[in-house]
């Protein structure tokens, strides 16, 4: 019987290629997140369209901390366009201080307003706590004509939100 051994040079090149490469399921387990939130960050623009072999997604090893780089900055409320903002064009090498920097800023200042926002809700809680209207029409007419509601709503006669009672 003869044997035959087939070395075809695209295989090996395959196998030389795909070292150090890891499939989605691969990455996803390794950044704690489902392969569609990986495939949806291609999607987006976040990541780079990786190598595919045999219709497969092959990730370089950098491709964890650009993962783990946009996961910390969405749980840290970053948008995705943020974040594709911060990554476009940048390097594995290149310094991020600069890029975080201009970030922050505009975040802290985002922070601030929904800080004022929310003492300005606890307040408004407050208030409602000793309510002791008789109605809700009593309700509404005094938080309507009260200023000092007005003041603690920031809403200053704006008819945009329906939520004063």
């Amino acid at each position: 019987m003869l044997k035959v051994k087939v070395h075809f040079k695209s295989s090996r090149e395959l196998a030389r290629d795909c070292e150090g490469k890891m499939k989605i399921g691969e990455l996803a387990g390794r950044t704690g997140l489902n392969a569609s939130a990986i495939r949806y960050y291609e999607r987006m623009g976040l990541l780079t369209p990786p190598y595919r072999t045999g219709g497969q997604r092959r990730y370089p090893a950098e491709a964890i901390h650009r993962v783990l780089l946009i996961r910390f900055a969405g749980d840290m409320g970053f948008t995705l366009t943020e974040i594709r903002i911060f990554l476009s064009g940048l390097r594995d090498n290149a310094p991020v201080g600069p890029r975080w920097r201009k970030l922050a800023a505009h975040k802290i200042e985002e922070a601030e307003r929904t800080i004022q926002r929310s003492l300005r809700l606890k307040s408004l809680f407050q208030h409602l706590l000793r309510c002791d209207c008789a109605s809700l029409q009593d309700c509404v007419e005094r938080l309507s004509l009260s200023e000092n509601l007005k003041t603690i709503s920031g809403e200053r006669g704006s008819p945009r939100r329906g939520n004063r009672g």
